[in-house]
């Protein structure tokens, strides 16, 4: 194969590089994307957030994804003991979707990028980024490796890294850093939901608690069958033995509230296992390329964050890339990093305070205040860029201070 120029090279075809790809092909750009797997592909992450759908209807996404008649999610429910504390989208903060949806993945990234390639989007299957070299004024040389393991250049002024797990520029450039959140693994898998109830209970999203460190997963698709995973510290995951088949069919025995549901559920593949998931990186761009999406930060699943961080970072590049491209001043600094960060911020507090139990004690608190559940959903419907909302602009404070209160509370109600 022949090299090929082209203005920006994607590097995934998940929801972040289509969302990158439409935006761009939308503004006449000429791009590339690469992926490495074949689609339609297994992949974790299938509850979204609000947000995100502001990102699919700005490029033109979004009407394809609604004909699929995916199942509707209007909040989340989290389960502790015998407490129960849901979320209405509905009810929150910050204006913006009220609702979003609960996807098998493969299927619906396979329906996003079905649709570039129909709006004519170049994508290349099972083609592997195996080196790169950006010069000092951005322009970039990068080897690929086909099905066929022959080997070809692609020379492009930008690189958008949207490859997810695979995290192939932080690989490639030595980017990789630890990350600051608590070390989990988690185990999940698909089963056919059979003794799924009728009406709202059988569709709802659930996070089951069973302690601080530890938590189960329930998200039912439209199609009657389920995703379910276990998350909690890497010694309560090890401490299963078996096949991963045999462990997560030990694990639902934790789970007081779903074991009769699903004990008898078949699972539709072998159960996958993640160790210490969270992941993040020294920068999220450079001359020439930024990362998207999981190739820069995966904090936790506990808020299903995942997929509405990978389109605000993509929709964010292809936007601050577009002008740059068109000979406009931009700084990535601000205009990128920065704006991403303040969002990672927000979220790894969320997800450090959960596990510390502060967060759980203000959403299990009884009684409940209507105010703060409010301003907390719409951090949980992925609004976390709305400083009006105070649990976004003083959100290193405000959840250790009301759980703070809550406790002396408790402690001043025991001692009389």
């Amino acid at each position: 194969m022949s090299d090929i120029h082209i203005d920006v090279l994607i590097i995934g075809a998940g929801p972040s590089g289509c969302v990158a790809a439409a935006y761009l092909n939308n503004k006449g750009f000429n791009i590339k994307v690469v992926e490495k797997s074949v689609f339609p592909r297994f992949v974790i992450g299938e509850s979204l957030l609000p947000r995100c759908m502001d990102h699919f209807e700005e490029v033109g996404l979004l009407e394809c994804l609604k004909a699929a008649n995916f199942e509707i999610k209007r909040g989340a429910r989290f389960l502790r003991d015998d407490v129960v504390c849901n979320f209405d989208f509905s009810k929150k903060h910050t204006d913006g979707w009220n609702w979003t949806w609960q996807v098998p993945r493969a299927d619906f990234d396979n329906i996003l990028v079905n649709e570039i390639i129909k709006k004519g989007v170049d994508v290349s299957f099972q083609h592997e980024v195996v080196g790169v070299n950006i010069a000092d004024d951005g322009a970039s040389t990068t080897i690929v490796k086909d099905p066929d393991g022959n080997e070809y250049n692609i020379h492009a002024k930008f690189i958008i890294d949207s490859s997810g797990y695979g995290r192939v520029l932080p690989r490639l450039l030595d980017l990789e850093k630890p990350s600051t959140i608590p070390e989990h693994s988690s185990i999940f898998g698909h089963v056919k939901d059979i003794n799924r109830p009728e009406g709202e209970e059988g569709t709802l999203i659930t996070f089951d608690v069973l302690d601080k460190d530890t938590w189960f997963w329930v998200i039912p698709f439209s199609n009657g069958n389920t995703s379910l995973g276990f998350v909690g510290k890497n010694e309560f995951i090890d401490s299963f033995e078996g096949t991963t088949s045999e462990r997560l069919q030990t694990m639902f025995k934790q789970s007081d509230y779903y074991y009769k549901r699903f004990k008898d559920a078949p699972l539709l593949f072998e159960p996958k296992s993640i160790r210490n998931y969270s992941k993040a990186v020294k920068q999220f761009y450079g001359k020439g390329f930024a990362l998207t999406g999981n190739s820069a930060e995966f904090l936790d699943p506990v808020f299903s964050s995942g997929v509405t961080f990978a389109t605000e970072s993509a929709l964010k590049v292809a936007k601050v890339l577009t002008k740059e491209l068109r000979g406009e001043t931009v700084n990535w600094e601000e205009d990128y990093a920065n704006y991403i960060k303040k969002g990672v911020d927000v979220f790894a507090t969320y997800v450090k305070e959960w596990y510390t139990g502060n967060l759980q004690t203000l959403f299990f608190h009884r009684p409940e205040n209507p105010e703060v559940k409010k301003q907390i959903c719409a951090v949980l419907a992925g609004y976390v860029w709305d400083d009006t909302n105070p649990f976004v602009k003083k959100h290193d404070r405000l959840v250790k201070t009301f759980a703070h209160l809550i406790h002396m509370e408790q402690e001043k109600s025991e001692s009389i």
